[in-house]
């Protein structure tokens, strides 16, 4: 059986978006493990949908309630790859922050986070499917300009 996670890819924008460098990207470090780079996200619960996990695992390892960002219409990404020898889905939107100086305040999960570009972001985020994800946010940011 599949393992299902959700969560979302949180950016900020540092001024109007005039260059790409304007759009930050937060990811948060695991304290387990190999200590990997990801946004927010974690397992499906019973009889919770997708995006109230996405909301919930938010909330529990940054901080971040859902009343400080806003949740885009129109981009949603589901990846699919095996983790730890099983299959994985995780589902991601994409949400932008009202308040870009907010308090992150990071969960036992984590031990750090960042707000990074989209290249120090992909340079973090080890997997090649985060990697084009965060990509494909970025150009659907852009595109909306």
């Amino acid at each position: 059986m599949s393992v299902r996670a959700c969560g979302l890819i949180i950016f900020r924008k540092l001024q109007e978006l005039s260059s790409a460098s304007a759009i930050e990207f937060l990811l948060l470090q695991t304290s387990y493990g190999s200590h990997h780079w990801t946004p927010p996200k974690g397992h499906v619960d019973p009889g919770e949908d997708d995006l109230q996990t996405a909301l919930r695992e938010t909330k529990e390892e940054s901080g971040l309630d859902a009343s400080q960002f806003t949740i885009l219409e129109g981009f949603r990404k589901e990846l699919n790859y095996t983790a730890n020898g099983k299959p994985k889905t995780v589902v991601y939107w994409l949400a932008e922050m009202k308040d870009s100086n907010a308090e992150i305040k990071l969960s036992s999960e984590h031990k750090a986070f960042r707000w990074l570009s989209l290249s120090e972001a992909c340079k973090l985020a080890e997997f090649l499917e985060m990697q084009s994800t965060l990509k494909e946010a970025h150009q659907f940011l852009c595109s909306k300009v």
